[in-house]
């Protein structure tokens, strides 16, 4: 389904609207840095320009039912203008990495204005050494960030030329804007189309009952998953207690091929040795704070797309689940940590909890908002976790904009309500690269977090290669 003038929240894209307060943003985004001499700003924009159609959702802004009575919907923006969406900004003299790094704590620490299109793009040049960087900052009711179409999708480019002639974009008229009774109309329709779903889903139940009772049964079972998870909450941490609106980023770099090499070694997954790297970094955090580690087992937030092979490019609101993994930071061997990972999130996968979660998102879908408020509310709350960790695989060969190759992509999650920390990691090219997001005044060691997060990679890596040289020598 495209994006459409007049489409509907969805109960989960609605819930990032609920959560969102003074001090907590929804929005995520990334930093990408590019080689090459810069570009004129009036090229980016031309070229953005030409491939905004792509994805219409860019020129739409939210329109609110009267009285709040039904989810807000998707409406043409008449009063669009790129110019205020991409922002062009120059870094001092001499333009180092930690001024970089400042510059985007400084953009995520400010909500988007929700009487427009929820994205802004910034164009950053006079970085050290030459070079540019594009910062995407977009609001998690857009884009769900793991596989969906959004901007950076459609500007960059699989080669460093292009051929022939750019097509010119196609003209945009905007569509015109519902009133008052159109809205409230327009809910009804949405609300009893959503109801003959319902039921036509009831008859065909009733035509296939073994099939419909193992489905509600295995329903059953994940939603009693998730009612476990919140009568047992996370514990309490450091990392859980008020924040603030002011940000601070991160980024560490990583390579793709050490963490293959880890998981080849002691088996599991590319994602599981991640989260043991996390949780490796926040037990050298805790102990730093004097917190005792034994028995504390911490709760990683995990996001799941719940996208099929047929929503591939098909953007239709965030299609996501919550899964929430094992961080065993009791344990101090790195090995034992990793296994113990491995194992929790492969009962993770055998669970229902994704299928509880989505079943829990389709009765949202009917609740008033209201309700909804108060189940975004219990969706991020840190009885469910006590972090957010998000690892999204990316393209394994170089992109391009504007002719220039991207260098480093580092990706940039979101802090809920009293959640000071978010790691986000994302694959480029062989690069494998964490994104550390924390509120500035709860974590302000979070460069020496950053540290440890080096030091768990290199400590696993180190035990790899050791195994790998005593598997040849036993060979020869």
């Amino acid at each position: 389904m495209a994006q459409q003038h007049l489409d509907r929240l969805t109960a989960l894209d609605a819930s990032f609207l609920h959560q969102e307060g003074a001090e907590s943003h929804m929005h995520i985004g990334a930093l990408t840095t590019f080689d090459g001499p810069p570009p004129r700003f009036g090229e980016l924009l031309e070229l953005i320009e030409a491939r905004l159609h792509l994805v219409p959702r860019y020129r739409q802004r939210l329109a609110r039912t009267p009285f709040d009575r039904g989810r807000p919907v998707w409406v043409d923006d008449t009063a669009f203008r790129l110019e205020y969406h991409v922002r062009h900004v120059a870094l001092p003299s001499p333009g180092e990495r930690d001024q970089l790094l400042a510059l985007l704590s400084r953009i995520f620490s400010t909500q988007l204005d929700r009487r427009r299109p929820l994205w802004e793009l910034w164009f950053v040049e006079g970085l050290e050494g030459g070079g540019f960087a594009l910062i995407f900052k977009t609001h998690h009711s857009v884009i769900d960030g793991v596989a969906g179409l959004d901007l950076a999708t459609v500007i960059f480019d699989l080669e460093s030329q292009r051929d022939g002639e750019a097509e010119p974009p196609p003209q945009w008229t905007p569509e015109s804007q519902p009133g008052r009774a159109g809205l409230v109309a327009l809910g009804a329709a949405r609300d009893a189309r959503d109801m003959a779903r319902l039921l036509a889903g009831a008859l065909s139940a009733g035509a296939h009952p073994q099939e419909s009772a193992r489905r509600l049964r295995e329903a059953a079972e994940g939603v009693a998953e998730i009612a476990w998870a919140v009568l047992n909450p996370a514990p309490e941490t450091p990392l859980n207690v008020p924040i603030g609106p002011y940000r601070r980023f991160v980024g560490v770099a990583a390579e793709l091929e050490d963490f293959k090499t880890i998981k080849n070694a002691f088996g599991g997954t590319v994602n599981d040795v991640v989260l043991a790297v996390v949780a490796g970094a926040l037990r050298s955090f805790l102990r730093s704070r004097g917190v005792r580690t034994e028995g504390l087992e911490l709760r990683a937030l995990v996001p799941v797309s719940l996208r099929g092979a047929g929503d591939r490019g098909e953007v239709i609101g965030n299609r996501l689940a919550a899964m929430r993994g094992s961080l065993p930071v009791y344990i101090a061997d790195p090995l034992e940590r990793l296994d113990a990972v491995r194992i929790s999130m492969e009962g993770i996968k055998e669970s229902r909890q994704a299928l509880g979660a989505e079943v829990l998102a389709g009765v949202q879908n009917f609740a008033p908002p209201t309700i909804l408020a108060q189940a975004s509310r219990i969706n991020f709350s840190t009885r469910l976790f006590n972090l957010l960790v998000t690892n999204m695989p990316g393209p394994q060969i170089p992109l391009y904009v504007l002719g220039r190759e991207i260098r480093e992509v580092y990706p940039v999650g979101f802090l809920a309500h009293d959640h000071a920390l978010a790691v986000a990691i994302m694959s480029y090219n062989g690069q494998m690269n964490f994104g550390l997001l924390a509120d500035s005044q709860a974590l302000p060691e979070l460069d020496q977090l950053g540290g440890w997060v080096s030091d768990s990679i290199a400590e696993l890596v180190a035990l790899a290669r050791e195994h790998a040289d005593e598997r040849h020598a036993s060979a020869d």
